[in-house]
């Protein structure tokens, strides 16, 4: 070995040297070590199996999700997800289980009217069935860091999955955690979780539930309608600080968020959203372009295909449907891992659309929330059979874009 040139500069540089010198050869292989303990705690997926199936109303069921051989799962945060594989896609669950019991996952399904995957998994997943996930994902999870000890979760309809976990985990741990939870459901018989929700907030003073019903009904003496900015008030209290969850379906985001923002003055940064997919309907974004027709079809060219879809498709369903495959998680515009690179043409992406800072002047789409707006190549990230990443391809991109707008333009 040649000494370094700066060794002589060090006291004791000779005997460190020898010491280095006489110990054993460093057979250990590091990197596939490092590989077993990434693929135990962050695994691209997981071969599941349906060891149960509850009936938690007669519009959602609890699929419980272990192991085949019964090993523990890989750990997550109260609040997290994973994404679902199944009839050519994939869709995003909350867990609804404690994090404290990893021997199995419980994901709580709702059909959705027209719904793809909820209505697949609900008409035909079954105990003994397998099932493919990835690992737990999801930005949506408590951290008393920055959110506090005292938080208030809004939750409406399935929206209640994250906030299951994260009250069975404050009463699992025995956490010195106010957690009030405010549950906004449509009819008193379709209320998941309800005898489970009460006996905790009955047993643990630092849980508190409150079911609203947005449908009268002359069996319940409680609270209904909507969860407005008085309701929220009257139930939760001032909220002073406190941060705010919110999930559920799309319609109650917006108007959540003017109801805590515009009516009680709470800041912003004191709300957290769950992602919760792509918009039903992006034209009603006011900043869809005016005159670009949602039914009209332009051409996607990517590897090596081309097909046709309408502008309203986002491009990550129009390749999935086209047989491309990108890999995808929340589908919602947030994980960024269905990043595709337009090389020519022009893409709109919705307000969900979470980009880095780079991405535009880089070329780069989130194709879960981004809609052709003209033909388009594109260039997608995914896996070969190999199991290898499909390489990038080089290209100089040159893109403008008008003020305030969300349009990008690639050549």
């Amino acid at each position: 070995m040649t000494p370094h040139h700066l060794a002589a500069r060090f006291a004791g540089a000779d005997r460190i040297r020898d010491e280095i010198a006489a110990r054993p050869a460093d057979a250990a292989d590091h990197v596939a070590q490092t590989r077993r303990t990434v693929d135990t705690y962050h695994p691209r997926r997981l071969d599941l199996r349906v060891e149960r199936v509850v009936d938690e109303t007669p519009s959602t069921r609890t699929f419980r999700l272990r192991r085949p051989d019964g090993t523990d799962l890989p750990p997550f945060l109260a609040g997290q997800y994973v994404g679902v594989f199944t009839d050519g896609t994939n869709r995003p669950y909350a867990i609804s289980s404690s994090p404290v019991d990893l021997s199995h996952y419980d994901l709580t399904v709702r059909r959705v009217p027209g719904g793809r995957i909820s209505n697949h998994l609900l008409d035909t997943l079954a105990t003994g069935h397998p099932l493919t996930t990835t690992g737990p994902q999801g930005t949506f999870h408590h951290n008393p860091l920055f959110h506090g000890e005292d938080v208030v979760f809004l939750a409406g309809g399935s929206g209640v999955a994250p906030a299951m976990s994260m009250v069975r985990e404050v009463a699992d741990r025995g956490l010195d955690r106010r957690f009030h939870l405010l549950y906004g459901s449509r009819s008193l018989d379709d209320v998941p979780f309800r005898a489970e929700l009460d006996a905790l907030a009955a047993d643990r003073p630092g849980i508190r539930v409150h079911h609203v019903l947005q449908e009268p009904d002359p069996r319940w003496q409680g609270p209904t309608g909507l969860l407005t900015a008085a309701l929220v008030t009257q139930l939760a209290g001032p909220l002073d600080g406190r941060m705010v969850y919110v999930c559920g379906p799309q319609a109650l985001y917006p108007y959540a968020l003017g109801q805590l923002t515009e009516r009680l003055g709470h800041p912003r940064r004191r709300i957290r959203f769950e992602a919760n997919g792509a918009p039903a309907d992006p034209t009603r974004q006011p900043h869809w372009p005016a005159g670009a027709d949602p039914a009209e079809q332009v051409t996607v060219a990517a590897r090596g295909t081309a097909f046709r879809t309408p502008r309203s498709r986002p491009l990550l369903d129009a390749l999935e449907d086209a047989g491309i495959r990108p890999e995808s998680a929340c589908r919602s515009g947030e994980c960024g891992l269905c990043r595709v690179r337009v090389l020519k043409g022009e893409v709109h992406h919705a307000e969900e659309a979470r980009l880095r800072l780079s991405d535009p002047d880089s070329g780069y789409a989130h194709a879960c929330v981004a809609y052709p707006l003209t033909d388009v190549e594109l260039d997608v990230w995914g896996r070969a059979k190999t199991g290898r990443a499909w390489p990038y391809v080089r290209t100089s991109v040159v893109r403008t874009r008008g003020s305030g707008s969300n349009i990008h333009r690639f050549r």
